[in-house]
Parts: C-alpha cells; structure tokens; sequence
C-alpha cells in the first residue's frame, strides 16, 4: 500500500489524492520579501480584521507550548495545507516545501513566485529553509518523537507543530490547525472571519441540494492508482475528508467496515479514514453513486479503470451515475480547498 503519511508522500501518492477543481474563491497575495503581504487580490485587499501585536503563547496539535514575543512575521511551512492557510490569512511564507507540487495540485491558493524554495516535504533542505531566515516554522506532525521535528527543535527557530489528519473529525480539525497558524501570526480575527464564510458556505451548499430536490443517497468517493500493472482502488470510508463533507450534505457513505473485512484492506486508516481494494471491490457498495478523482492524464488509473468489464456492470456506471471530480481540488487542504469540495459535490449533483 502506497503510504498515507504525506510527509513521504511519493509522486504516484501526489496524483491519487490530489482532486482536480477549476480554481474558485481564490486568494492572490501579493509578492513580498518577506513578512505579512500586502494583499493584492480583491479578497484580501478588502480584509479590515486586525493583527495583533502582543506576545504569543499557545499550545500547538501535539501539547507543545510554543512563546513568541510577538505574532510570526516570516513564516517557513513544510506542508501544502499549511500552506494554504497562510496564504488565507493573508500572509505570505517566507519559505514553503515542495513548491512545484503545491502550483500543480492546489489551487485554492496561489503561491507567489516570490517564496523561497525549503526542499520537499518530508524532506526540507535545512539550509534553504533557514536562509529565509524565518521567525516561525509550521510543520506537520503526529507525535512528539518526530525525528524533524527534534532536529528543527535545536536550532533555536520557534517551530509549531499541526496534526493535519484527524479521523475522527477532519473538517473540525481543518478549522483548528487553520486557527492555530491564525493565532501564531496575530491573525486571529481574520481566521475567525474566514471559518464563519466557510460555515457559511457550508450551510448554503445544503439549502442548495434541499432546493433542487436531490436525495439522499448512498455514495462513494475513491481514487486510485497503478500498481504492478494492476488498479488500485482506494475507497473513503468513515472519518475521510471527503465522506464528511458528502454525508454533512445529505448523502451516507456506503463503504463499511463489513466490506472492508471482506476484502481484505484491514479497515481504514486512523488519520485519514482511507482504505484499499481492487476494482471487484467496489461490487459491495451496490447502488451507490460514485464519485472519484482524475487527474486528466492520459496513463492514469481512470483509463484502465474504464476498461474493465466489472466497472461497466457497476449501477452508478450504467446509470450514469458514475462522477469524476474536475480538476483540482487538493483533498487535504484548508478552508478554501474545502469550499471547493462542497462546489464539487452541489455541481455535480445539481447539474441537469
């Protein structure tokens, strides 16, 4: 299995969850050497919310104490959806990882040609990352043992560490990683003015469905790869981004952990609420509708996918009910990657 950790996340791993999403509700912040940006997109040019100013002292999403004496200024990130929390909160890093990546699979922020390079994530290169010399690191981690984080901690750079997976509630631990990155940079009231839109948003998506009449119904979202010529299928079960943001809309996720027991891909993962299969798989989930991610290549899994006589037998295929998600939407992102999920789905389900 292709592992889930995205901190060694591989290319094949980049192509299987990174979902595609015209770009919409984007923030463009301004090119800058360094330090908080001065916004040039219609978003953030009219934000009125304050940064503070003051010392910092927080709990970070491993139980570290992190003390700034004033809000981060110039901030390093390892990791895409810290990323683009920054750029929401219109603050622009001085240094982020894996910048060629982050310009192909998100889109819900655009990152200025500005930011320096730090390597890749899982992999920074420490001497890029503190050559921008940064006041702040944002990096992503699952216990307090990481090894990079131990190393990062000995250089004297504050490092705040985010938990950027929560299985057992991922849209509620979206919004506090994203509050936390707020609290960090003095921009507190901004984060709390964005989550209040992305609730907002939320709550209109699910009237939009109520009004157009769309039941509620079973569904599946699943990506894939290949794998020693073979598809991978890799179906999101309970506690996956994407399932939760389908069943707050009315739907009910049709991948159980009977059908995960019965074939064979030992339940879902704890952080992500993803599991694996094979095409004969998804014979289970019966009359559900299915949605699944394209990258649009033409090698991808899709078309050998689409080849396959089990497919064409599929209810959702033959009825054509059947949805590739546009491209690209990152499936493990802040706010505004989430808003483009909830657009993906109200499309997809309201188009006549």
């Amino acid at each position: 299995m292709i592992s889930l950790n995205r901190r060694t996340a591989g290319a094949a791993t980049l192509a299987a969850i990174a979902l595609a999403l015209s770009a919409c509700g984007t923030t463009d912040v301004e090119e800058a050497s360094g330090g908080t940006a001065a916004p040039a997109s219609q978003t953030c040019a009219d934000d009125t919310t304050t940064t503070s100013t003051g010392p910092v002292s927080m709990t970070d999403g491993i139980g570290r104490t992190v003390e700034l004496d004033k809000p981060a200024e110039r901030v390093a990130v390892l990791e895409w959806q810290q990323t683009e929390d920054l750029l929401t909160l219109c603050v622009t890093p001085v240094a982020a990882a894996s910048i060629d990546g982050y310009a192909q699979y998100v889109t819900a922020e655009t990152l200025p040609d500005s930011v320096a390079s730090a390597g890749e994530r899982g992999e920074p290169d420490l001497d890029a990352l503190y050559a921008s010399n940064p006041d702040l690191i944002v990096m992503e981690v699952y216990q307090a043992d990481d090894e990079l984080l131990k190393k990062l901690e000995k250089r004297g750079v504050p490092v705040l560490a985010t938990v950027g997976a929560d299985a057992s509630g991922q849209i509620e631990n979206m919004k506090e990683v994203f509050s936390m990155i707020g609290q960090a940079t003095g921009r507190t009231e901004r984060a709390d003015a964005v989550l209040k839109d992305f609730d907002q948003h939320f709550a209109e998506a699910k009237e939009k469905l109520t009004a157009a009449n769309v039941p509620a119904t079973d569904f599946l979202f699943f990506d894939g790869w290949i794998e020693s010529g073979n598809v991978v299928i890799r179906p999101y079960g309970q506690g996956a981004l994407f399932t939760e943001i389908g069943e707050a809309l009315g739907m009910t996720s049709a991948w159980t952990d009977e059908i995960n027991s019965a074939y064979g891909s030992g339940g879902v993962d704890k952080s992500y609420g993803l599991a694996q299969t094979d095409i004969e798989g998804l014979i289970p989930v019966g009359d559900a509708t299915l949605f699944y991610a394209n990258d649009g290549t033409a090698d991808n899994y899709v078309t050998e996918l689409e080849k396959s006589p089990i497919w064409k037998t599929l209810p959702a295929v033959k009825e054509g009910r059947a949805h590739a998600f546009p491209n690209s939407v990152w499936g493990a992102g802040g706010p505004k990657s989430n808003e483009q999920a909830i657009d993906a789905y109200v499309n997809i389900l309201t188009a006549k």
